[in-house]
């Protein structure tokens, strides 16, 4: 069953398979298969792993021996009922996820597989998909009547319709049993509700970055690390909240992607809390360039006058000479301050146009020099 089949139903009427057409590596729970090309033992691989919306996904017992590809739809056992979900991870690569996230639940904790997806499941599914927008709204409306200091960001249906999960953000701990309640009768589902954060709901919902880039959050991020300002310290960033708060109103996740690369080069670093001792004044500490290896020092610690750029090697040298009681001539070995090479930033200064073309020999630039000049001739005689 392909992604484009149409599947005849009971009643004759063409159900399609689901709109978002699976394409490997387009979703931000699909995992890299390192061993597709590595023949699978004989005796297989029983469990494999099921994606549903959202960041949910769970690991399933192929009790039935079906032959189940990456991208399948299936039923699985749920509670109660069954879901319908998408393969995502089959074979020996289940074993090594297992490795990694350190668990090994035992074969009575692992639910079934039941089939592959039929007609019948795939229009239902199809049919529960399509009420999961509506029912946010009206169980938001809900909410704010029962007057619940919550937000419900999302509602993901079951496979059969039978039980819905409301995801909602919450800042301190909420009542809702009466809200169970007055969805279960509006809604004549099983009522689940899951707490999730505000980087989880930024990730659901999607959006673009100040980078102009999609959320990296809705693409591929699936385990949220903390951040902290520590991190935009490291990297000698403004403390600015409005520039380093993402549109979940936390600190951006992008902060940690380069602070290990700050964190390594400050390691060979002099401290610098130390003030640098000169026969003439005294240098404090105010800023630094960590990828230049720059430290800025003023003589004044409360204002930014008199700036001086000294490289860390210098620094190094002058905190030595006044541990040993001697203080330095001057701060820099040149009477001139110290500049880094500088790297310019107009990406296109080096490229021409016509970098591709092949290059013209003289020969044959004099070759055609006549039929120019013979060009110019009938030009300046057809204007006579």
């Amino acid at each position: 069953m392909t992604e484009n089949d149409e599947i005849q139903g009971q009643t004759g009427e063409e159900i399609r398979m689901p709109d978002i057409t699976y394409k490997p590596g387009y979703n931000k729970l699909d995992s890299f298969n390192w061993l597709k090309d590595i023949p699978e033992p004989a005796d297989g691989h029983d469990i494999v792993e099921i994606r549903f919306k959202n960041t949910r996904k769970g690991f399933y017992r192929n009790v039935n021996g079906l032959r189940l590809e990456i991208g399948d739809v299936v039923a699985v056992e749920a509670s109660p009922g069954h879901d319908i979900g998408r393969v995502s991870m089959v074979g020996s690569l289940v074993g090594e996820q297992f490795r990694e996230l350190k668990t090994q639940p035992s074969p009575d904790d692992i639910k079934k597989v039941y089939r592959k997806a039929k007609a019948v499941d795939i229009q239902k599914w199809e049919e529960a998909k399509k009420l999961e927008t509506p029912t946010m709204l009206r169980s938001r409306k809900i909410s704010e009547e029962l007057k619940l200091n919550m937000k419900i960001g999302d509602v993901e249906y079951q496979g059969d319709k039978t039980k819905g999960i409301f995801y909602y953000i919450a800042d301190e701990r909420v009542d809702f049993r009466q809200l169970i309640k007055v969805l279960a009768d509006e809604f004549k589902i099983r009522i689940e509700m899951r707490q999730i954060g505000a980087r989880q709901e930024a990730g659901r919902i999607g959006g673009i970055g100040s980078c102009g880039r999609e959320l990296c959050c809705s693409t591929y991020i699936t385990n949220f690390i903390s951040v902290t300002t520590t991190h935009a310290k490291y990297q000698e960033l403004s403390l600015n909240p409005q520039k380093l708060a993402g549109q979940c109103g936390k600190l951006k996740c992008c902060l940690n992607f380069e602070v290990d690369c700050y964190i390594d080069a400050q390691r060979s670093f002099p401290p610098r809390d130390i003030p640098l001792e000169t026969t003439d004044t005294t240098a404090y500490f105010l800023k630094m360039e960590v990828h230049k290896g720059v430290y800025w020092y003023t003589t004044d610690p409360h204002s930014t006058a008199n700036m001086l750029a000294i490289p860390v090697q210098r620094v190094r040298e002058i905190q030595a000479m006044n541990k040993k009681g001697i203080k330095a001539d001057r701060l820099l070995i040149l009477d001139e301050s110290w500049e880094a090479t500088t790297v310019s930033e107009d990406l296109l200064e080096n490229n021409s146009l016509t970098r591709f073309d092949l290059a013209t020999s003289k020969s044959d630039q004099h070759k055609h020099s006549h039929k120019r000049k013979n060009r110019r001739f009938h030009e300046k005689k057809n204007d006579k």
